[in-house]
């Protein structure tokens, strides 16, 4: 009998549906040698997870910001909105908001459709990305009808977020309720999805480009209900037609994108987030992948995974049962714990503080105070006073508010999950590790104790802007 596990999916062995061991290493050890952070995997075959590996410290069963691939729930429910009457394909977006439609509106922003919006042909020259309007308090659908049109609506391929705002809007519009509450009890629920969130903008409206945290499992859930036509567990839960539009190019003749549904890698169709977020159908194989990561883009990783899929899945029936073992080992290795060791003596126990000199980050008073193999380092702005615990030569698990939406997407996470470890260069210079397991995210800081003074640089691995904040410079107290 196949094992469940905390997903409520079943379980099997990669040889014994068709996947081949040692191919799916080979490209396990291509992404590794090319120093990607892949830091999730779940290889999903004739109804059964057959793969999976975990980076340390990302646990499966929490939740994750699963960022774009929010835009396939999103398509969801506009498919079942079109299905149930609320809305239809051509229907003209304008006419859903009149009182924030601007007096001198251009004249063909009136021509602008729900298909229009579902192919990312709204005639917007540039990409509006959810870390743009995160910061905003006003309404972003006012901010959307404010977008100059450079093209007319339905002619050129954009990619933008903003069109799927603007998608979840209707959604508040046509049924009076939020996209998640439209969501839940329809498409979360009956595919065993409970810990989930999704952020609400200032006017009630889910960004619908963004913003959901739930467990990677809930994007394989919904990548397998699309490769099914809709149908899960005997339940039809979206329009099968639906769904066969929306996983195949909509919108021109060169188009590789549906309806809200990318067509790569090749010959997949996939919801993609950004850091690498992604869930690649292969239909034609019954076969379904998830990876999840801190990359730059897609373009990093893609090429790998087309040399290796749909290769891996090729139905070699001579793959031998024992391959399987070297798979496994070869997984349980991603979560391999790094190791933290100090280049030289730690000092002696202490408090060390510091008043800052004025910088662009608002940051006033750094305080380091060092017990044992424990530091509490402690950040205070114009806000509030920020604090996170670290281990010194040792990992630390804790939640933490430490600011930082500059460097993460324009996320500002409120007690947070960290894991945070330290380690003396030399007598002087400290480095931190900041772990965000629930992101793509990992900050690296550098004090270096001078003089009576501190310097503090810190870094991410990964970021849709700048990855480096202001230097802070401060003098002991």
């Amino acid at each position: 009998m196949p094992t469940m596990s905390y997903d409520g999916l079943p379980r099997a062995s990669a040889s014994s549906v068709g996947v081949d061991p040692e191919h799916l290493i080979a490209f396990l050890d291509e992404v590794q040698a090319a120093g990607l952070d892949l830091q999730g995997l779940m290889l999903y075959r004739h109804g059964h997870v057959v793969a999976e590996g975990w980076s340390w410290p990302v646990d499966p069963n929490e939740p994750r910001v699963l960022h774009s691939m929010a835009k396939r729930f999103t398509g969801c429910a506009i498919g079942l909105a079109i299905e149930e009457g609320f809305l239809k394909l051509d229907d003209r977006l304008v006419t859903y908001f009149p009182d924030e439609v601007p007096a001198d509106a251009a004249p063909r922003l009136a021509d602008m459709t729900v298909e229009h919006l579902l192919t990312m042909r709204t005639g917007h020259a540039s990409n509006t990305s959810g870390s743009v309007w995160r910061g905003l308090s006003t309404s972003w659908i006012a901010e959307f009808f404010k977008i100059p049109l450079a093209y007319a609506p339905g002619t050129e391929y954009v990619y933008t977020s903003a069109a799927s705002y603007m998608l979840s809007a209707l959604i508040n519009r046509v049924t009076g309720q939020t996209l998640h509450d439209d969501h839940k009890p329809r498409l979360f629920i009956p595919r065993d999805i409970h810990n989930e969130t999704w952020d609400i903008g200032p006017v009630g409206v889910n960004p619908g480009g963004n913003g959901v945290t739930a467990p990677v499992s809930a994007a394989l859930k919904l990548a397998v209900l699309h490769a099914q036509d809709g149908l899960w567990n005997g339940q039809q839960i979206l329009p099968a037609a639906w769904v066969r539009a929306a996983t195949q190019p909509q919108g021109g003749p060169d188009s590789r994108y549906g309806y809200h549904w990318m067509m790569k890698p090749r010959p997949a169709f996939s919801a993609l987030g950004v850091f690498v977020q992604m869930a690649a159908v292969y239909r034609e194989h019954n076969a379904t992948l998830v990876l999840v990561g801190g990359m730059k883009n897609s373009a990093e990783i893609v090429p790998s995974i087309e040399r290796h899929f749909p290769a891996v899945l090729g139905e070699d029936r001579s793959v031998k049962p024992e391959a399987d073992a070297r798979l496994e080992q070869r997984l349980a290795s991603m979560a391999e714990r790094p190791s933290l060791i100090s280049n030289c003596t730690a000092p002696e126990d202490s408090k060390r503080v510091f008043a800052m000199a004025e910088n662009g980050l608002g940051v006033r008073q750094l305080s380091f105070e060092f017990a044992g193999d424990v530091l509490t380092f402690e950040l205070t702005d114009s806000q509030t006073t920020h604090r996170v615990q670290v281990g010194i030569d040792h990992w630390l698990n804790g939640l933490t508010s430490m600011p930082g939406r500059a460097l993460h997407h324009g996320y500002e996470f409120n007690n947070a999950q960290i894991v945070a470890g330290a380690r003396w260069l030399d007598e002087t210079t400290l480095e931190m590790t900041w772990i965000y397991p629930q992101t793509a995210f990992r900050d690296r800081v550098v004090c270096e104790f001078k003089e009576g003074g501190v310097s503090f640089a810190r870094t991410v691995n990964v970021n849709s802007a700048g990855r480096e904040q202001e230097v802070l410079v401060g003098k002991s107290l």
